[in-house]
């Protein structure tokens, strides 16, 4: 274990420590709140023969002053058999306004290529018009700095039926070879999901379009590994929520 996991270790551990004290106060008043969902869990048919399937999720436990979440995502080949990509945080949370939560944790990838440890920072919410708004910065163990930002607005049709539209942006700020990984604007995801909501917001399954693409360097890296910089994915899916 390299100095920088044993810092994040312990930073995690005294967060940790001291979530354990504030739920235990909480506890007994009855104010320990628990919950788990499932923002995408789908089967994605791209325009090249692509058979995937995608998962996002998170689960939580705390109050409403700091809550401890796990959040995971991640991608089967299903044409291949194997997985694409992996992703698991673990990030202590606590409102810093009305509609914002900061958020501070630990991540790490298992993809196909080398696995990897990043320390975590970010900010969730509500901006304005309602948009919902998802910002990380990472670094890994090895000093490279990344951000990601994920935004989606719903629009109610009707009060169970839901559109969608979707954005996630990529950005480096150095080049990673061998995650695939350039500086700059690295990658974009937009989508389109059209759901049903059968029971309450906790089951409604959707169906919706995605389009990926990867820009600069992290683009001319795929091309060398012979994989495409853009695919259209028709999708259909299920979202959870208890």
């Amino acid at each position: 274990m390299n100095s920088f996991t044993r810092t994040i270790t312990l930073a995690c551990a005294t967060a940790l420590a001291a979530l354990t004290s504030t739920t235990a106060s909480a506890q007994s008043k009855g104010l320990v709140y628990y919950g788990l969902q499932m923002e995408e869990l789908e089967y994605r048919a791209g325009d090249e023969g692509e058979k995937l399937l995608v998962w996002d999720g998170d689960a939580f436990i705390g109050t409403d002053e700091l809550k401890l979440r796990w959040l995971g995502s991640g991608e089967q080949d299903l044409g291949e058999g194997k997985l694409g990509k992996l992703e698991n945080r673990l990030v202590l949370q606590t409102p810093v306004s009305a509609f914002f939560d900061i958020k501070g944790g630990l991540r790490y990838d298992s993809p196909d290529g080398p696995n990897r440890v990043y320390g975590v920072v970010g900010l969730a919410g509500l901006a304005k018009q309602w948009f919902e708004i998802d910002a990380d910065l990472f670094v890994s163990e090895k000093g490279d700095a990344s951000a990601r930002l994920d935004a989606e607005y719903e629009v109610l049709l009707t009060n169970w039926l839901i559109l969608t539209p979707s954005a996630t942006f990529g950005i480096a700020a150095t080049d990673d070879r061998e995650a695939g990984v350039g500086a700059g604007l690295s990658d974009i995801e937009v989508g389109l999901r059209l759901s049903y909501d059968v029971v309450d917001r906790m089951i409604s399954p959707y169906v919706g379009i995605v389009y990926e693409r990867k820009f600069g360097k992290t683009a001319g890296f795929a091309r060398d590994e012979g994989e495409a910089v853009d695919s259209t994915f028709a999708v259909v899916g299920l979202r959870l929520q208890f």
